[in-house]
């Protein structure tokens, strides 16, 4: 199962990408929406997401994916967040956008290299990375972080690959039409 922490503001299209991929490599209880409640959020684009579960029920995810979107630097100072990220930074991820404002603030970027918007490469530096290439999907060991928008795919095409195999991540991007 793949963890997704979601907030108030999350893209809509960076949240959709990342659970329709996963879940066409790995079936419907492919992924968890995660948060510090279950109380519904408002996304970017204005419409009621309610996540699965909270941080504390969540089951042992097997990886990470981390959707960007205008409230990522507000959620990234909450320390349930951050917690969670930092126990769970060992696991195969993947990050779009501003959902490396997560991954930062948690202290998972320091000394990694990190493809990323390039509204964003001034910001990111705060975070210590060794490079930081604008308008780039980049893999670094088990993290893969990319561009905001379609770079979602590069992030998610990642951890379904770790977890279901390249096969069946080639199978979910040509379903999906992404080259």
């Amino acid at each position: 199962m793949v963890a997704i922490p979601v907030y108030a503001g999350v893209s809509e299209l960076e949240l959709g990408i990342m659970v329709t991929v996963c879940r066409l490599c790995g079936g419907p209880g492919a992924t968890r929406t995660v948060n510090r409640s279950r109380a519904s959020i408002l996304t970017a684009g204005g419409l009621v997401s309610t996540p699965h579960v909270l941080y504390a029920a969540l089951p042992e995810p097997a990886a990470l994916l981390l959707p960007g979107g205008p409230g990522a630097a507000k959620a990234s100072r909450d320390p349930l967040l951050r917690a969670f990220l930092s126990a769970h930074a060992a696991l195969p991820a993947g990050a779009s956008g501003s959902g490396l404002l997560l991954l930062g603030e948690a202290g998972c970027l320091r000394g990694r290299e990190i493809g990323a918007s390039d509204n964003l490469t001034e910001t990111l530096w705060s975070y210590e990375p060794l490079e930081i290439h604008p308008g780039q999907a980049v893999t670094d060991t088990h993290l893969r972080t990319a561009p905001a928008g379609l770079g979602a795919f590069e992030a998610a095409l990642h951890v379904a690959g770790a977890l279901w195999g390249e096969d069946a991540a080639g199978d979910a991007a040509r379903r999906l039409g992404y080259q």
